[in-house]
């Protein structure tokens, strides 16, 4: 049977520290789905499509990774795409407070996904979504910290 892992992430960039978890999560798993979620409480700075496009360009050579969105529950798009995994990076124990939570509610909704963690390679734990986008937001480059670039 087929390994498969869902990555769920908003992913307002997906940046260098979710291509890390992505590249190392292939050594585990046959195939890498990386869900971006939609999430009606928050606007999106950068658009849906632009970003499912960038993240299919930096996976190119890497046939096993698959980009899809979603408006739904985790564990419910982890069961209709056949994963039993969710894959996960932690940067720091605020990381694993907030996903140990979800990993529960994600068990309850489908018992059968377990929730891997991979703890986020040193040199890119500090980089987060939120800062790269303020950075961005203020004319900042920020290409350093994602896998494409960013058309100016």
């Amino acid at each position: 049977m087929k390994r498969i892992a869902l990555f769920p992430g908003s992913f307002d960039p997906f940046t260098k520290g979710h291509e890390d978890i992505v590249l190392r999560g292939l050594k585990l798993f046959d195939e890498i789905v990386i869900g971006i979620g939609r999430n009606a409480r928050k606007e999106r700075y950068f658009p849906l499509e632009q970003m499912m496009r960038l993240i299919e360009e930096a996976f190119r050579h890497h046939p096993t990774v698959r980009v899809i969105s979603y408006d739904d529950l985790t564990a419910n798009v982890a069961r209709n795409e056949g994963a039993t995994f969710l894959l996960r990076g932690l940067r720091n124990t605020t990381d694993f407070e907030y996903e140990n939570g979800i990993s529960q509610v994600n068990r309850y909704v489908y018992k059968e996904v377990e929730t891997v963690f991979l703890i986020t390679s040193p040199h890119l734990a500090p980089i987060s979504s939120s800062i790269i986008r303020d950075l961005h937001r203020y004319g900042q480059q920020v290409d350093e910290f994602l896998p494409y670039t960013l058309a100016k």
